[in-house]
């Protein structure tokens, strides 16, 4: 039996409530909340080290070349990257991880934790603590959750219900698991924490793989049955596993607590006493954040006058965002949105998304800046039949050999140096040095160079949207009309 633990990172999700920075096409994991690195590449380092194998991570399509450069940028690998072809919620993600583990450990003794990609935890080695205390009761056979030691009562998360009172200190010894709660009302959650019996729920489990599997063949076994074929008929594309998306189709949307965690009689808990927070909203960022003695945040960019309370955000290196006499206020100012809301109204910004999507907005869901596997591109000027962006190529990457129907190209480096094919001609740019793209000219942009390569692009043309492409050759086995 082996005690290595392979992290499970669920790397999904629409990015709705920490809108607008926050959005579907690149949510809040990716994002950076604080210090230097995003929600998920602070889970990867949190979860590795003496103990812990490389991680499995399962993700959407979009993401998974934001998934791999966060990952090469800390230093990290994976096990496995497995790609859902649509979201169904955590129990087929989580089955299928496990079923792409015991694949590679076979045996049902691979000891698999399940965690979100999206949380705060700041004391890292007292939750990897947590987390070795649990293996003995994994590996005997136990569902192990965690359960986060409430510090108010919160009506935004599900609780965990103990047989029995806490320890003092908040010991990480597992103990059985009574029950799961709701989501209570702001009276009932009071009462969970007067009581001490009663945790939040970080939706953090601990397994082996053989014990979850026997428990959806117990409680889900057509989930079972159906994941079963879309992992043994998953394709390889580069270094992701893409799961079957016929059998995928068919899966239920359903929760691991609701398919399976609720309804097991072999469950435990582990109390954590350390800080957590699932960064549900602006008000959670602004109470996670250190604030000054007048429990002001601010950011870069960010100026508060006679505040209190209040988050004030900029993230446009070239705006600035004050407040004057600003109490209770989050103001978060993106180059194409802005937020300003009460902070006991945040989690309202769920709907205000919802509102915008219904009305056809943009920016209800993608960014104006874009990321591809080869680096990234933002809008900078939209008019009639032209625009303007900046691109910027990361060293050694490549962008596809292409074509376009409606459009022809000026391309102006502004820093690094650029390879230019277009047709059968192949030159070398440097900075201030520019090139011109004929409408239907064959074309890549490399950057043979070991610092990032920006240039401006100016698009004329009748139509100029990203499908309009024609692909001959690409390194990331993208298809004709996919994106970059």
């Amino acid at each position: 039996m082996t005690d290595t633990i392979y992290p499970l990172l669920l790397c999904g999700g629409s990015g709705t409530r920490l809108w607008p920075l926050s959005r579907k096409s690149y949510p809040k994991q990716f994002a950076k909340f604080t210090g230097e690195t995003s929600l998920f590449q602070a889970s990867v380092q949190r979860l590795a080290g003496a103990g812990f194998g490389a991680p499995l991570i399962i993700t959407g399509s979009d993401y998974r070349f934001v998934v791999t450069e966060q990952l090469a940028a800390i230093g990290a690998g994976a096990l496995a990257t497995l790609i859902e072809p649509q979201a169904r919620n955590t129990a087929p993600a989580v089955l299928a991880g496990a079923l792409a583990l015991e694949a590679r450990h076979p045996g049902g003794e691979a000891l698999m934790l399940v965690a979100p990609s999206d949380h705060v935890i700041a004391d890292a080695a007292l939750f990897r603590a947590a987390v070795i205390a649990a293996v003995p009761a994994a590996q005997s056979g136990q569902l192990v959750t965690f359960g986060i030691r409430p510090t108010r009562p919160e009506t935004g998360y599900g609780w965990l219900a103990l047989s029995r009172d806490l320890e003092a200190g908040f010991a990480p010894v597992a103990q059985p698991l009574e029950g799961f709660v709701e989501k209570p009302d702001a009276d009932t959650a009071a009462q969970l924490v007067a009581g001490g019996k009663h945790l939040w729920n970080a939706g953090i489990f601990l397994f082996t793989t053989g014990t979850l599997i026997k428990a959806f063949e117990q409680h889900a076994p057509q989930m079972l049955e159906i994941t079963r074929r879309a992992v043994a008929q998953a394709e390889q594309d580069l270094h992701f596993t893409r799961l079957a998306p016929a059998p995928w189709a068919t899966l239920e949307d359903d929760s691991i607590d609701y398919a399976i965690m609720e309804k097991a009689d072999n469950l435990s808990v582990v109390p954590y006493g350390g800080a957590w927070s699932d960064l549900g909203s602006w008000e959670a960022v602004w109470r996670d954040s250190v604030q000054d003695e007048k429990g002001v945040v601010t950011t870069e960019g960010a100026t508060a006058i006679d505040c209190t309370n209040t988050l004030l955000r900029a993230e446009n290196p070239n705006q600035q965002l004050v407040g004057i006499g600003l109490e209770d206020i989050i103001a978060i100012a993106m180059p194409d949105a802005v937020l300003v809301a009460h902070r006991d109204q945040t989690q309202g910004v769920k709907q205000a998304v919802a509102i915008l999507k219904a009305r056809g907005v943009a920016q209800a869901d993608t960014l104006p800046r874009d990321y591809r596997p080869w680096g990234w591109f933002e809008s900078l000027v939209v008019g009639n039949r032209f625009q303007v962006k900046r691109i910027v190529v990361h060293p050694g990457a490549a962008l596809s050999l292409q074509s376009h129907h409606h459009r022809a190209e000026h391309w102006i480096v502004v820093e690094g140096t650029a390879r230019v094919t277009v047709d059968d001609t192949v030159t070398l740019l440097s900075e201030n040095q520019s090139v011109y793209i004929p409408l239907g000219a064959v074309h890549r942009m490399e950057n043979p160079g070991k610092v990032p390569m920006v240039l401006i692009e100016v698009q004329t043309g009748s139509y100029l949207g990203e499908d309009d492409i024609i692909r001959y050759e690409d390194v990331y086995a993208r298809g004709q009309g996919a994106k970059g």
